[in-house]
């Protein structure tokens, strides 16, 4: 859905409201069961449901809830923990993965929630879960990811169309009497939208969708919704910023790594990096033209990561191997085999309200993220988006494991050294600065207004699975507002 339906949608919703208007909330405090689900609707999306349900699954000490968002005949599946310290006054965490189709429950369940399933005892509590301090949502989507399904082949294909969804579920969750102690209209109640990856993408145009929404919302009667902050953890903004960090991180030790290509290869790698470049912009960007944008990409990846791509290395770790399994295929198979086979239990997900249409075996990544490269959203930035959010208020953290080679860090630097705003001056004024946990050397930082760029010094891709106490200490700063 292009930018121009997006706002069409908006004003659509806008004129449906007085129609609407006789609509309530279902349920009421402490409506909640275990046993069965609970249906929220919201005034301002008629198409759009929330079913949710107590659960005791992987965290005891809180409450905890999972179900679906039903958008008529599609359904997103979801799963929610309250805080383990004060969920009535800690902030909220929106996380979505990548892929794009890639489920959510990786997030969960190998990277920073309340538990880790990294072997083959099953759960275990997670001491450094991002809900010790706050209260953390996760979403499998798009529709045809993880839990989530479609009844009749329904899809979708560009991430401003799955905004919409999005956006209607936080305000149908959050306005509903279950959870008036987390309404997020509340003065002084925050929202923090964070992914990882294509989350590059999705969250600043999830964050986007939100506060656009804010509109029909005071037009309602409502308090708008207001979206603290986004974080984006090795999140792609910019393809050719990283394109142009392929090389740094083959060819120098910009990660403390020696060097991994050939000499022959950097020297080629160097001479075709400028023509990737300025190709990648005047095609994607400039004048979007998907033919040669694609065949702009194309050239790229075989001049800049064939090389490293055929080399069996993990291509989220410049320091592992790739270790794929018979139940995925991915370069961590070897750990996220574990996961996909406690979820593919029928016990599990009959504890969980999996609904029968896509109970059986459970896949990480699912073929739905194609049609995002399909439509050409898989080759557009997402800076602009990033810059207006600046220019709201929104405080941005951009963060990145150093070992990742996908979406590597010295990529990163570049698109947040060349963003442009009101406050880029400022920023592009500041020095890399080391920040530490327990005395001991965590990475590096630099950040002005509100905008801030960090790197998790021995993390990959995954950084919270890499380094959970470090990743976990990087959240609660930025929580609390502070600059490292």
């Amino acid at each position: 859905m292009s930018t121009s339906k997006l706002s069409c949608a908006l004003f659509l919703a806008l004129g449906a409201v007085s129609a609407a208007a006789s609509q309530t909330v279902l349920g009421g405090p402490n409506a909640l069961m275990f046993n069965r689900f609970t249906t929220l609707r919201h005034p301002l999306f008629p198409s759009h449901s929330v079913r949710v349900k107590k659960t005791n699954h992987c965290d005891g000490e809180v409450n905890a809830y999972s179900g679906y968002v039903d958008i008529e005949a599609k359904h997103l599946w979801f799963q929610f923990f309250e805080s383990r310290s004060n969920p009535a006054e800690d902030d909220v965490v929106f996380w979505t993965n990548g892929g794009p189709g890639c489920s959510s429950a990786i997030g969960l369940y190998m990277e920073h929630g309340p538990c880790l399933i990294l072997d083959e005892e099953g759960p275990k509590r997670n001491p450094y879960s991002w809900n010790e301090n706050a209260n953390v949502l996760y979403i499998h989507q798009p529709v045809n990811v993880g839990f989530s399904y479609a009844e009749h082949g329904e899809y979708v294909s560009t991430t401003e169309e799955a905004g919409i969804d999005i956006a209607a579920f936080i305000s149908i969750l959050f306005d509903s009497d279950q959870f008036a102690h987390l309404n997020l209209s509340t003065p002084g109640r925050k929202l923090h939208m964070t992914g990882e990856s294509y989350g590059g993408r999705y969250i600043p145009i999830f964050a986007s969708a939100i506060l656009d929404h804010n509109i029909a919302r005071v037009a309602y009667g409502r308090e708008p919704v207001t979206v603290t902050s986004i974080m984006l953890g090795n999140g792609v903004v910019d393809w050719s910023a990283h394109m142009t960090g392929y090389y740094d991180m083959q060819c120098t030790n910009a990660s403390g790594v020696k060097p991994v290509a050939p000499i022959s290869v950097c020297v080629r790698m160097k001479q075709a990096q400028p023509r990737c470049v300025k190709w990648l912009k005047a095609s994607c960007v400039d004048m979007f033209d998907s033919m040669n944008c694609y065949a702009a990409w194309a050239f790229c990846e075989n001049e800049l990561m064939a090389e490293y791509e055929f080399s069996g290395r993990n291509m989220y770790d410049i320091t592992k191997k790739c270790e794929p399994s018979e139940e995925d295929d991915g370069c961590y198979g070897s750990v996220t085999k574990y996961l996909v086979r406690y979820l593919s239990l029928n016990s599990t997900q009959e504890e969980l309200g999996v609904d029968s249409a896509v109970r059986g075996q459970f896949k990480t990544c699912s073929p739905a993220g194609m049609r995002f490269i399909e439509s050409s959203d898989f080759v557009r930035v997402t800076y602009d988006y990033v810059a207006a959010l600046l220019e709201r208020g929104v405080r941005v953290l951009v963060f990145n494991g150093d070992y990742d080679f996908s979406v590597n860090w010295p990529g990163s630097q570049r698109w947040t050294d060349a963003l442009e705003w009101s406050g880029a001056e400022a920023y592009r004024g500041t020095q890399l600065q080391v920040w530490t946990v327990d005395g001991k050397y965590a990475g590096k930082w630099r950040g002005a207004n509100g905008f801030a760029f960090a790197t998790i010094h021995g993390a990959g891709h995954m950084a919270p699975y890499d380094k959970p106490k470090e990743s976990l200490e990087l959240l609660q700063m930025w929580l609390k507002g502070k600059e490292f």
